[in-house]
Parts: C-alpha cells; structure tokens; sequence
C-alpha cells in the first residue's frame, strides 16, 4: 500500500470536527472528562455496567440547566435503529443535578457531574453511544463518544515495527485475532466490523478490515500496510498543580485578573530524533496542591505556549493538540506567529493539573498532521484499542463482543 493512503489516519476534513465541537469554546465549556471512576482510567470504552462519570465546568459561572442525552450509534457513528427504549431502561435525556460553584478560586465556574448508568438512566445493550449535553434551549454544546462492550469473545493484539522498509523507522503496525470459541460467526466479512484506535483518539483509527486468515473458531488480521499507524513521537507536558509557582515545564507564572503560566518554548527541529519521554498518550488529570477538592478548588490560568521557528509555515497552520479539547482543531487552540520573536504563540485557559499536548498542523485543503513539527518514530510508546462490532444476519443492531488492547514496547 502507497504512502499516500496510510497518511489518511491522521488527517481530518474540517466538516467532520464541525460535526462533533459544534459551539463548545463559545460556550465557556472546559475540563471536560467522560471516564470511568477508577483512577488514571481514560478510556471511555467500557464492559456495559460500568459506571462512567462525565463532568465540566463552565466559566460563566451562573448555575445553567444542561441535559445529556444518549443515543445509540453503528460502528461508524450514524444513528442506529433501535428506539430509546430498546437500550435504555428509564430516560434517554435527562437533567443534571450534580452542580456545584468554584470555591476559593480567582476564575470562577460552575461545575456539572453525572454518572452513567443511574437511577433514571440504565443502558442495556452493548454498542457505541453519543452523550450529548444540551442547554436550555436543546441545543448541543458538545458531544462525546463512549462504547459499552461484553466479553464474548477474547482479542489478542500485538503491536510491532512497521515491516514495508519504506515507513520502518516512522510507523507500527497492528496485529490481532478474534478467538470466538462458544459464538457462531456464519459470514465473517459481512457480520464482523473493527475499529482500530490509537491513545484512545478517535480522529486516529483505521477501519474496513477484513480477516486475512480463517481458523477454527479464530479470524486473524494480519496486514503488512493496511493496519499501519504512524509512530509520532512522545507528548510534551506540564503540571500546573501549583499554580502560584513555577513547577515542571512551567518557566514564568504572573498574575492579574487571573495566574498566567508561562510554558518552555519548543525549538522546531525537522531532524529531531526520538528521546524517550514517559507520557500518558495525549491524556490530562485534574489536579491541585491548592485546595481538598480538585473539581471545585482547582483553578484556571491562562497558559502561554510557543514554538520557535524563524519563518512560519507557508502553506498551514499551527494548532496546539490534546485530550484537553478531544483532540480537536479550534480557533482556541491556533497558534499565531510573531515575527519579532520568531515565534508560533497561542494561550488559552485550562484547569491546574497535569497535561500532555504536542503541536498538530492544518494545511490548505483541511488535513491535519499531528507528526509535522514533533516528528514520527517507530519508538515511541502508543497504546492501540481494536474493537469487534458484530450484527447476525437478521439482526437490527451491532453489539459489542469484545475489545483488546496492545502496546508498542521497544524493551519487549
């Protein structure tokens, strides 16, 4: 397979962020987490009955009414068609209750929480789900993705170094097999569907794969090209969990209104090799050394950051890249160039804790490359999901049988 089409899994056409951001930033929405409540979990892709918990905060602060509402969706994110009360037992829309103000905080907001399954709403089929949170008018201020899956069949992942000596040194590839001992699978390429996806970013996945390899009871998928992701390189991070001092990767703090923190600035460099870094694949954790509760008394600061380079780009832009916005393209996130200081800039507000984040470009015709500035590298240290969506002949919908996770390990 060329170069051309593997390139595909890290570009984006803009309609489709459209689609899913819709007027998030101008709704002062931040923080916001959908995952389940065991610690340093931040995959939302989950057996069904566990208890997801999305919260946010808003900064104008004046106690607003939001809903969320869940609708189930097919294994390419249309709307399905099972009614509401074909997987939900109670309501499929419902109000927030969970609201609590900032305390003791220079920006204030208001902070939202629900937990997913609750007393109004149990979900009872397996699948993928879009929890919308909608305001007073039923519009949508956001939306976000959860799948809910049963072990029925067991999936085995491996992850290793690209084989096509084109990529050998920029990309990895996925293995996996679907081992289905006690599920008859009668028509394999037209019952079963899989989703790839990288560090639990869904702009990051590859799809329409058939099994290459029939056994009993197993599928196995093993490409040379076809399953190739581009390695990309460690995240940066910071950690505002102190937000009157200088802490890791944070060389000024000011203050005014509200703290400024400023950011080491990253030195562009096409050549850059791969350093290991230890990083938690895009993720972020709310966090503060400053208060007990770190959803109320965790503060925002307006965070600088910059990259040196001594022309812009001609032919892109320059975006700041994370799960702190759901590793979307926004106006909030370009970074502008300063041509005195030689330098990409952009700031914007985020919680005290411990984020990772790297630098992603959007060229002419809407494609986005999050490899352009930090580098790929067959190195780097990714987690890769794949999910089995399976439908019977006859069926009315796809369940969820099974989910397995690799991890390229260089040391392995």
């Amino acid at each position: 397979m060329n170069t051309i089409f593997v390139t595909m899994h890290i570009k984006y056409i803009i309609p489709f962020f459209v689609f899913f951001c819709f007027n998030l930033f101008s709704q002062n929405i931040k923080s916001i987490q959908l995952r389940p409540l065991q610690e340093n979990n931040f995959s939302s892709i989950v057996p069904l009955g566990t208890t997801l918990e999305l919260s946010f905060d808003d900064l104008d602060a004046d106690s607003k009414d939001y809903q969320y509402k869940i609708e189930h969706m097919t294994h390419n994110w249309e709307s399905s068609r099972l009614s509401s009360s074909q997987y939900i037992d109670g309501f499929d829309q419902n109000t927030i209750i969970d609201v609590t103000n900032s305390f003791n905080t220079l920006q204030s907001y208001t902070h939202y929480a629900v937990q997913i399954p609750n007393v109004n709403t149990i979900i009872t089929k397996t699948g993928n789900y879009l929890l919308s949170i909608l305001d007073d008018e039923d519009e949508v201020v956001f939306t976000r993705r959860f799948v809910l899956y049963q072990n029925e069949t067991i999936i085995g992942v491996n992850v290793e170094r690209s084989r096509n000596t084109k990529t050998l040194n920029t990309q990895q590839t996925v293995e996996f097999s679907i081992n289905h001992p006690n599920l008859v699978i009668n028509n394999p390429n037209q019952e079963i569907n899989v989703v790839i996806i990288k560090n639990n970013n869904w702009n990051e996945k590859i799809t329409d794969l058939q099994p290459t390899f029939f056994k009993p009871n197993q599928l196995l998928y093993t490409y040379t090209n076809k399953t190739n992701f581009w390695g990309g390189n460690e995240y940066f991070n910071f950690d505002s969990k102190i937000i009157r001092a200088t802490s890791l990767n944070v060389v000024k703090v000011t203050r005014s209104t509200f703290f400024h923190n400023y950011l080491y600035p990253y030195e562009y460099n096409p050549f850059k090799k791969y350093s290991y870094n230890p990083d938690i694949n895009g993720q972020f954790i709310i966090r503060t050394l400053e208060g007990n509760d770190p959803a109320t008394e965790a503060d925002y600061a307006m965070m600088h950051f910059s990259v040196l380079k001594d022309e812009p780009f001609s032919d892109k832009d320059v975006y700041i890249y994370g799960a702190f916005n759901d590793f979307e393209i926004s106006e909030t996130t370009k970074m502008q160039y300063n041509s005195e200081k030689k330098e990409y800039q952009s700031n914007f507000m985020l919680k005290q804790g411990f984020y990772n984040y790297t630098y992603a470009t959007l060229d002419k015709k809407g494609n986005v490359n999050a490899n352009d500035l930090n580098g790929s590298h067959f190195e780097t240290e990714n987690e890769y999901t794949v999910i089995v969506y399976f439908k019977p002949f006859g069926d009315f919908y796809e369940r969820v049988i099974g989910v397995g996770t690799g991890f390229f390990d260089l040391d392995r």
